[in-house]
């Protein structure tokens, strides 16, 4: 005896469970493609670290670069060296005058640090002892989790603080180490050279006879190339933008290690959302210690809130505008995922082009294909 055919209820049920299940293994396979990523960038980071600094580099100076050799009639060549010119210049500038209050900052905040860290733990303490606010919050902690706020602080403070040091040192290292590459310049310089040849001549090395997928496979790059093209180049100015507004404010009410602060904020900026907080934790930290009273603190997040202001309603909007197209929400998402899958800066840095890139392809694949279904 044959089986019976599905309702129409039963068979949209199934599809349901089919469809879900598709979803769920697709899921999967995009986070098992991320770690596998996460695994080969480490693996090989040595490799691509100063080819994808030299390529990010090359980014911000080609709009420069096709400035004067389209606006002065500078042969391509000379403009690449006039820009390297003018952008050694500024380095220069930069480390004769920030650079070693950067270094001296660092240095000096690794000395105190143990020290400031003692002082925030007896001020914390004083806190819960004797202000009132300070007692409720004690109290309650202590009877609804069972645990003595005092020795929490005792053992929570030297952790954070050597979590911060640790974090410095890293910041410091990057920094030595980017600075370390030699083949950088020599990277950038080409890349700048060959812009033409590559736009021109990348696509005839895709090895694809079909018409229809050859056109759908120079889509994806373009949209990938699209979207890097403008997370980096838009970011990295817009971090620099930000940080430099901060190191401003703090040295305006006085906060110890301002130009490390800013310039903690411009480095890690590039990552969004995570980066402004944690330059914003640091700066809370170091103004609770050094000025001990109310007011600082609140004038340092008020300085933090103004620049993201600025940042978000002037200087993104003329530099990134709607380009990379997510949501805050979905950026927040994206690093916490790009982080957790691919690890620690590389994968927080990853998180945002990709998420624009897989959004860019499920507009093109699912969402207006669906629309014109529907329509």
């Amino acid at each position: 005896m044959g089986f019976q055919p599905p309702t129409d209820k039963q068979a949209k049920l199934i599809w349901s469970a089919v469809t879900a299940l598709a979803i769920g293994i697709l899921v999967v396979l995009v986070g098992l493609i991320l770690v596998g990523i996460g695994i080969v960038v480490n693996q090989l980071s040595g490799v691509l670290i100063p080819i994808a600094i030299g390529a990010i580099i090359a980014c911000l100076l080609d709009p420069l670069v096709d400035l004067f050799e389209s606006k002065f009639k500078i042969p391509r060549v000379r403009a690449i060296l006039l820009v390297f010119f003018i952008a050694i210049m500024f380095l220069l500038i930069l480390a004769a005058t920030v650079v070693p209050q950067f270094i001296y900052e660092s240095k000096q905040l690794m000395d105190t640090l143990p020290v400031s860290a003692e002082q925030l733990q007896k001020k914390i303490g004083e806190w819960l002892s004797k202000s009132p606010f300070g007692i409720k919050i004690r109290t309650f902690w202590e009877q609804e989790y069972g645990v003595k706020v005092q020795e929490w602080i005792t053992t929570a403070v030297p952790t954070i603080s050597a979590w911060i040091g640790n974090q410095l040192l890293k910041v410091v290292s990057w920094v030595g180490l980017i600075l370390g590459f030699a083949l950088v310049p020599v990277y950038t310089f080409y890349f700048l050279l060959e812009k033409k040849g590559i736009k021109e001549n990348w696509q005839k090395y895709i090895p694809v006879n079909n018409p229809k997928i050859r056109e759908e496979i120079i889509f994806i790059i373009k949209s990938i190339n699209d979207c890097l093209v403008a997370f980096f180049r838009g970011q990295i100015l817009v971090s620099f933008c930000t940080g430099t507004m901060l190191a401003v404010g703090y040295l305006i009410i006085g906060l110890k290690y301002a130009i490390l602060l800013g310039v903690i904020a411009a480095l890690i900026g590039v990552i969004p959302y995570l980066g402004a907080i944690i330059s914003l934790v640091l700066a809370l930290l170091i103004g609770i210690i050094q000025f001990q009273d109310w007011l600082h603190p609140l004038l340092i997040v008020g300085i933090y809130a103004l620049a993201q202001t600025i940042e978000g309603w002037v200087i993104s909007p003329k530099i990134i505008g709607d380009r990379i197209g997510l949501h805050p929400l979905t950026i927040i998402i994206s690093l916490m995922v790009g982080t957790t899958l691919m690890g620690g800066v590389i994968g927080g840095i990853l998180a945002i082009p990709i998420t624009a890139v897989f959004r860019t392809l499920m507009f093109r694949y699912v969402w207006q294909k669906k629309t014109e279904t529907n329509g």
